[in-house]
């Protein structure tokens, strides 16, 4: 029999995607399925965008770029962050990644060892975890609570750090409760971050954009006292409806720039050229079609709170942020992954279980309302029909 190391034992993986696979068999097999699972705009990357990585392509931009990202592309990121939160970024502090992943991948693997702790949050997005666990590090959960309207906490993330913590990440908005930190708070973390400067930051802004009733994204950039020990990670995957463009970008500290940018040369070499020209167009060129998809998401976030709260037993706290409502179903009398398994085969709607996002998941499920409005309707009519009708096993 092949052996592998003990580490790849510990290795987790992204459910969603194994919800969308057996949505998609289903579909095939002639099944009527309502997709709410998996976190992707149902919108088109935009034209000019598209057109974009097409001239790259006929422009001859066919071979290796540079493992950090093309200069002017760093160069736009830098430019785009100053615009929208007035922080100074130097181009020689972004890279260019595919996709988000490979950021934490980078950041937990620089940090993780066995006998260090790394504070994640729980529910959140689970390869945070998975990769913690990987590398032999001791993950500890920030609890992400309903009560607190799915924003961390500062105080009960600050008691939770040991002179063994290594590593915290923060996201906001989230996945998967759709929940945003205010600033106070973020205030309250960093202030309290002082007290111990060997703790380093990886904050996950990929919804940086989308933001409802008022409410404004706060960049960690914007706290000098953390600047030395903050990685940012965002890209263009959600903001532009390019998830299977596989690009994204972080900010590094000058201390660790380097480092990243061996792993970068060890991982993937870099990204493709076509796909880069694309992001420059995306910050560069016009947003409306940013603000109309943001504006979209906004109604239909109103129309998946409206509808859940309707439904028998389940209560939805209004999400502030990104495209998921994260409902508690408690009061249903179903535990969570065994109603969305139900949901799927006897429904045909594709959702997510809580405990799919972390241990403190169970009795929540995630519904990602980036799918139009008349298929979320569906959806919820189905859901109600369902629950009037069975009951937990």
């Amino acid at each position: 029999m092949l052996r592998t190391i003990a580490a790849f034992d510990r290795i987790g993986e992204e459910n969603a995607f194994a919800v969308l696979a057996r949505a998609n068999a289903l579909i095939a097999q002639g099944r009527d399925i309502i997709n709410l699972g998996i976190g992707q705009p149902d919108f088109r990357t935009p034209d000019f965008i598209v057109e974009a990585a097409v001239k790259a392509l006929r422009d001859g931009h066919h071979g290796y770029t540079p493992a950090t990202g093309i200069p002017p592309l760093r160069e736009a990121v830098a430019a785009d962050l100053y615009k929208r939160f007035k922080v100074k970024v130097s181009p020689d502090e972004v890279m260019i990644q595919p996709g988000g992943k490979p950021t934490m991948f980078m950041a937990i693997m620089m940090f993780g060892e066995p006998g260090v702790d790394i504070l994640y949050p729980d529910p959140g997005f689970p390869i945070y975890r998975s990769m913690i666990e990987f590398t032999g590090a001791n993950p500890v959960p920030v609890p992400i609570r309903e009560e607190n309207g799915f924003a961390f906490s500062a105080e009960e993330t600050l008691k939770l750090i040991t002179p063994k913590t290594r590593l915290l990440i923060v996201n906001s908005p989230a996945n998967p409760t759709g929940g945003v930190t205010p600033k106070s708070e973020v205030d309250k973390l960093v202030a309290g971050l002082e007290q111990w400067p060997d703790v380093c930051v990886l904050s996950d802004e990929i919804y940086d954009h989308m933001v409802y009733d008022g409410e404004r994204h706060v960049c960690l950039l914007s706290y000098p006292s953390i600047r030395d020990r903050l990685i940012l990670l965002n890209g263009w995957s959600k903001t532009y409806a390019m998830t299977g463009w596989r690009l994204g970008y972080a900010v590094w500290p000058g201390k660790l720039y380097d480092y990243a940018r061996k792993l970068a040369v060890n991982l993937h070499s870099c990204v493709n050229a076509s796909a880069q020209y694309a992001g420059l167009a995306a910050l560069t060129g016009p947003q409306d079609e940013v603000v109309k998809m943001v504006a979209e998401f906004d109604k239909r976030r109103k129309v998946v709170v409206e509808g859940l709260n309707k439904l028998p037993g389940t209560h939805c706290a209004t999400p502030k942020g990104a495209f998921y409502a994260f409902p508690n179903i408690e009061r249903t009398g179903w535990q969570a992954k065994p109603l969305a398994n139900a949901l799927l085969d006897d429904a045909g709607v594709a959702i997510i279980g809580g405990p799919d996002f972390g241990i403190l998941g169970e009795g929540y499920v995630r519904l990602s309302y980036a799918n139009s409005t008349e298929n979320i309707r569906k959806a919820l009519d189905r859901m109600g029909d369902f629950l009037a009708s069975r009951k937990a096993a």
